[in-house]
């Protein structure tokens, strides 16, 4: 297994229809393979319009099974290319259930695993727990050919517990697609405290694990069904950074970008013995944050 990696994620708009938006991601893999990439992550559902900013029935039409028509697609791209694919895609898992589910392609084309976006948020504009079910799967590394990788989706970003139960099984790489953006009416300063605080909290999963992190989002302003005044102006800026959480390569808020850098794996066990937060921690005294407050 190799200890050096090149790693792609694409910062790509999605606004467009289920075919244009998977033509583009598929160029941008080969484009990503012709960088040298091992590992290619695509943004969160990025099969089209980030459909959550309404509630209708009629989107759960768009599911699929998986396996199901696109995953057999990106089968297909992971083995010709010889290359790990991250993919997300609205699974129909039953009549009536549904998640938002992180798909991995190995590099034979098989399907590696996949994770179920495990927390679900619902606020004005991103009303997720109408379609999507909570995962139950849990914060399980996939084990591919290019190493364990911690693969969460979006709004699991957030959550610390997340990303150090990915590390605790093995995770070699936390990987994150997203899609997240600013509401147009928020303040300049608004929206900068609200992109610092999402860069800040991802590059700090790193430094507290000890291990690189993948963040990428999409790009492009997408308009709200239901209010032609309103939408979201998703922000980009994907980035990438070592396992101390410095930034190895980033984008901006509206470029159409492949974010490609070299990971040293090797390096994770450097960091970890200067800095042994995992020696460290006191398990003995943790029990109450299974806890919803400590009252």
């Amino acid at each position: 297994m190799k200890t050096n990696l090149t790693v792609s994620a694409v910062q790509q708009p999605c606004d467009a229809d289920k075919q244009t938006n998977l033509n583009l991601s598929i160029t941008k893999i080969h484009e990503a393979k012709n960088l040298g990439a091992d590992l290619v992550v695509l943004p969160e559902l990025h099969l089209g319009p980030y459909f959550c900013q309404s509630e209708d029935y009629q989107l759960f039409a768009t599911a699929e099974p998986i396996p199901g028509p696109t995953t057999s697609v990106l089968a297909d791209v992971a083995k010709e290319l010889d290359v790990v694919i991250v993919s997300t895609i609205f699974e129909k898992r039953a009549p009536g259930l549904y998640h938002n589910t992180a798909v991995i392609f190995d590099k034979d084309g098989s399907i590696a695993g996949k994770y179920r976006k495990m927390h679900i948020p619902d606020d004005p504009g991103f009303y997720e727990k109408y379609y999507f079910t909570p995962g139950d799967i849990g914060f399980k590394p996939i084990e591919t050919s290019v190493g364990k990788l911690g693969v969460m989706v979006c709004w699991d970003q957030w959550f610390p517990e997340g990303a150090r139960l990915m590390a605790l099984a093995g995770a070699e790489l936390l990987i994150y697609p997203t899609a997240i953006g600013w509401d147009p009416d928020d303040t300049e300063a608004e929206k900068k405290r609200q992109l610092d605080a999402w860069i800040t909290i991802q590059r700090a999963h790193a430094v507290a694990n000890g291990i690189p992190v993948i963040a990428c989002n999409r790009i492009g302003f997408e308009q709200s069904p239901i209010d032609t005044n309103t939408g979201i102006d998703f922000w980009g800026n994907s980035f990438i950074t070592g396992p101390q959480g410095e930034v190895l390569v980033s984008a901006n808020a509206t470029e159409q970008k492949i974010l490609t850098c070299e990971i040293d794996k090797a390096r994770n066990e450097k960091v970890r013995q200067i800095w042994p937060y995992l020696r460290d921690r006191r398990i003995d005294e943790y029990g109450d944050i299974t806890k919803r407050f400590i009252d």
